[in-house]
């Protein structure tokens, strides 16, 4: 990411030769952002997904109930959901190239405060400062990876997000071999990922900032004038997104009940310890991992639309023999949920960009809020259902909010998508 490098990628071609090395340049240059930026998404989500890791052991320690641990979610969640879209908002019109490593500071303190807690009104303003952080994190750095990708927004969106995927996937097994036998405190020595983070977010922020600088104002002026018209009439890009909406609610509100909950329900059911559990949790995170790269790639070539129909109402069949099945077979059809249902994010984030042009940060603020936010409600829901009745009805009743998945008829084909067809 040297000025060199960029220097090299942006020159005006003198020869043909010239243009092949300023072109692989440029890639290169790109393509490193793009790489730090997903780097820098799988400390985040690591941090972040230490938070639920925690769950047994604050539930023991403090003796929560399934309600108090699901207000956890809700404080961290709802944190990220509230300014996500205000943070992508402010930035669409001033963009702020080090607000990232700022961003990171917010989970810096949040996991530092979380590691010394000593009571649950303390733990819930640490899950709150962590969900600031990413707040400010994944609508900016979208807008990075966005602007990094010469083009090829889906391939930056699905690298940019399996580094979050593995990041989430690798804080339960982090947990379970460092937090469970070390207990809460344990969490201070997560900081240093913070900095690391941080430090790689600096030269980001520098790398952005002259990007900027570069663009004359009349070229970003006609930049904003082109993709200020969208192809849909406003009232059915708002009817798209609502339907958006209702995909993220059934996707998020049934991933809560697997992210937050599935230790305790291998725990109650099975009779499993906690280190196992969080094995299991592993394993279902990195289906997500797998799941997000297949949805990438399949929907460059049949379109957005048929992946989203294939994410939700795939997973349908096996969410409802989840509940029914032996520890093994849980296991395996948690993966196997999990693969489905993460192929849909990445296909709703860029369809939602290709509604909204010129809106990259307030769309991205938008359904990375939604999300979080989903997922929290849900997940404080879901806690109160299990304290009024059992975890396992909890996961016997959510799968049939997979069927909302059925309003992806209405979705309108916008143009230049990719069909399913030879």
């Amino acid at each position: 990411m040297s000025d060199s490098t960029l220097s090299a990628g942006s020159a005006p071609a003198a020869t043909p030769a010239v243009s092949t090395v300023s072109t692989a340049s440029a890639n290169t240059t790109t393509f490193a952002v793009i790489l730090s930026l997903s780097f820098c998404h799988l400390l985040n989500d690591m941090m972040q997904s230490l938070v639920p890791a925690l769950y047994p052991i604050l539930k023991e320690n403090y003796a929560l109930s399934f309600g108090q641990v699901g207000l956890i979610t809700l404080a961290f969640q709802c944190t990220a959901s509230m300014l996500q879209p205000l943070v992508g908002l402010y930035t669409d019109k001033k963009p702020q190239p080090y607000s990232l490593m700022v961003g990171m500071g917010f989970t810096l303190v949040g996991l530092l405060l979380m590691s010394r807690a000593d009571s649950y009104p303390m733990i819930l303003f640490a899950a709150a400062l962590i969900g600031m952080g990413s707040s400010v994190f994944h609508p900016e750095a979208s807008r990075v990876a966005r602007m990094a990708s010469g083009g090829r927004y889906g391939l930056a969106q699905s690298l940019f997000q399996v580094g979050g995927n593995m990041g989430s996937a690798a804080g339960p097994l982090l947990a379970a071999f460092i937090v469970v036998p070390h207990g809460q405190h344990s969490l201070v020595w997560f900081s240093a990922a913070a900095l690391v983070a941080m430090l790689v977010l600096f030269q980001v922020g520098g790398w952005y900032g002259r990007r900027q600088a570069e663009r004359k104002p009349a070229a970003r002026k006609a930049a904003s004038t082109a993709s200020a018209a969208p192809p849909l009439s406003r009232r059915r890009v708002a009817f798209a997104v609502a339907i958006l909406v209702a995909l993220l609610f059934s996707k998020n509100v049934y991933s809560a009940s697997l992210g937050s909950y599935f230790t305790l329900y291998l725990m109650s059911r099975f009779g499993i310890d906690v280190a196992t559990a969080q094995l299991y949790l592993f394993a279902f995170l990195v289906g997500i991992v797998g799941g997000t790269i297949m949805g990438g790639a399949v929907g460059d070539k049949v379109g957005r639309i048929p992946v989203m129909w294939f994410s939700i109402l795939g997973a349908l069949p096996f969410a409802l023999m989840l509940p029914y099945a032996n520890l093994f077979w849980t296991g395996v059809l948690a993966v196997l949920v999990a693969m489905i249902m993460a192929s849909a994010f990445s296909a709703i984030l860029v369809y939602a960009q290709e509604l909204m042009p010129g809106r990259v940060g307030l769309v991205a603020g938008m359904f990375f809020g939604f999300s979080f936010g989903l997922g929290g409600l849900g997940a404080a829901a879901l806690g109160e259902l299990a304290d009024l009745t059992s975890i396992e009805t909890v996961y016997k009743v959510t799968p049939f909010l997979l069927l909302l998945g059925i309003l992806t008829i209405f979705l309108p084909r916008q143009p230049g998508e990719p069909r399913n067809t030879r």
